[in-house]
């Protein structure tokens, strides 16, 4: 399971009418590796003033890199963490993960690139 989600949540959800608060409090209490990558990220981008951060630092152990493909990957989660910080996530591997502020549609454009995806490339993450 990607996340554990509270019964009030189900009931939210068979209802047709989820709390988008309650669901990012379910990310957060269910992928707490990537929600504190995440949140380093967005901490790092309102306190430097920058346009965009990255992360390169790999994760511990497998739940890590886990977590990081569950937030990322999935494109509910990943869209309610981009509504609830306020930033654009994209990700190239388990490891580099970047935020971008909303008008930062440049250094968005090109971190997507295919050139940018290969250059990104490192024999050590062939299996991560």
């Amino acid at each position: 399971m990607s996340l554990t989600v509270p019964p009030e949540l189900i009931e939210q959800a068979e209802k047709g009418k989820v709390d988008e608060q309650a669901f990012v409090d379910c990310v957060r209490d269910s992928l707490p590796y990537a929600w504190s990558v995440v949140t380093r990220l967005v901490d790092e981008l309102h306190g430097t003033g920058a346009r965009a951060t990255y992360n390169e630092i790999a994760p511990p152990d497998q739940a890590g890199y886990g977590q990081l493909f569950r937030m990322l990957a999935s494109t509910s989660i990943r869209g309610a963490m981009e509504r609830h910080f306020g930033v654009q996530l994209a990700f190239q591997n388990c490891c580099k993960v970047a935020a971008f502020r909303p008008d930062a549609t440049a250094e968005y454009a090109e971190f997507i690139t295919l050139e940018a995806q290969i250059l990104n490339q490192k024999p050590e993450l062939i299996d991560c």
